[in-house]
This record gives C-alpha cells, sequence and structure tokens, in this order.
C-alpha cells in the first residue's frame, strides 16, 4: 500500500516535471494569461466547461477569478458553464446532452470573451461544440486536455496539452496550470506582488 502511494506521488512528479520543461507549454500558458488580461480588461468575461472532474476543475478556476485567489479585490466575470442544474437537464432531455455548452454559449457569449475547456481526452462533445459555437461568436478558446489533445487540438485557439494520457495525471496538470494562470492574471490586473514565495 504505502508503495502503491509513494508511485501515484512519483506520477504526478513526473508528469509535472515534463510540463516543466515543456517551453512550448510555458510560454502558451504565459500568452493565456496576456489574453485574459486582456478580456477582462475590455469588459469581457472568462466561461469554463468540462465533464465530471473538469467540470469540478472548471467550476473551481471560475471562483478563483469570481472569488479571489491571493489578493483582496474586486470580483471578476467569470463563470462555470454547468452550475444551472434546471438548465442543464431540460437542454440535455430536450436536445442533446452534447448540445449543453454551445447553446449557453449562443445565449451568452460574444466577441472578445473566452471560453475555457477541460476535457482529459480532448474529445469531450459537448465541449468541441462549444468550442465551435465560441468560433462563430468570436470568442477566443483555450483547451486544456491530455497529450493528444484529440479533437479541441484543431479548435483550440490556445492549447494546454499535458503530457500524459492518465486521466488523474492530466487533471493534476490542468489545476496546476489553472492556478497559476488565475494568480498570475490577478497580480497583473490588481498590481500587487503574491504572498507566494
Amino acid at each position: 500500500m504505502n508503495q502503491k502511494i509513494a508511485d501515484r506521488v512519483n506520477a504526478s512528479i513526473a508528469v509535472k516535471q515534463q510540463l516543466l520543461a515543456d517551453e512550448k507549454i510555458i510560454s502558451t500558458v504565459a500568452t493565456c494569461v496576456d489574453i485574459i488580461v486582456t478580456a477582462f480588461n475590455n469588459g469581457n468575461k472568462v466561461l469554463f466547461c468540462g465533464n465530471g472532474g473538469s467540470a469540478a476543475d472548471a467550476q473551481h478556476l471560475a471562483a478563483e477569478f469570481s472569488g479571489r485567489f491571493y489578493i483582496d479585490r474586486d470580483a471578476l466575470p467569470a463563470e462555470a458553464l454547468h452550475c444551472n442544474t434546471s438548465y442543464l437537464t431540460a437542454v440535455a432531455n430536450d436536445y442533446s446532452f452534447d448540445l449543453i455548452y454551445a447553446r449557453l454559449i449562443k445565449g451568452l457569449g460574444k466577441k472578445g470573451d473566452v471560453l475555457v475547456g477541460l476535457s482529459t481526452s480532448g474529445n469531450s462533445a459537448n465541449i468541441v461544440n462549444a468550442f465551435e459555437t465560441a468560433k462563430e461568436k468570436e470568442m477566443i478558446t483555450i483547451g486544456f486536455t491530455g497529450f493528444t489533445g484529440g479533437a479541441m487540438k484543431e479548435i483550440s485557439d490556445y492549447l494546454l496539452n499535458v503530457p500524459s494520457t492518465d486521466t488523474p495525471r492530466i487533471q493534476e496538470s490542468h489545476i496546476l496550470l489553472g492556478h497559476i494562470i488565475c494568480e498570475l492574471v490577478e497580480e497583473r490586473l490588481f498590481g500587487q506582488t503574491t504572498t507566494a514565495s
């Protein structure tokens, strides 16, 4: 048991070491910070979507913007798209689960908004459909995926494809990258240094 626990910790560390060595991903994270800062400065919003554990991560990251990360500051316009269960169940029942996010984007999205989609496979149909609708609305799309990028690779303006095919390890890295983006966006917008060492 103890060895298995240690093995999982080491597996998570190994993926993060690969991230650290991946200059393209590091550069893309920096670009995503710039994109989100610009969106907020222009009065736009950031929307998040995912399924299962990735929905939890989407909600978590949205809350870091609309609540706070390190700095006591004004709220930022960010929301996870799955939080209205009446909407979610009605559209899934009346139309299709594949359309739950695309339909919301049609109603809420506007040019210059940012849509962040989290899918470990990169092939979640409801997120792919949402990204396609976001393109029609002239929104900016940021995909968080696993190694291959899946279908999201071709339709993401910016892709953070974690170098792993193991779902838990991918999700652990998604929240790491998301936290870094939230911290740096907050710091850029509110001009304070964080308490992180």
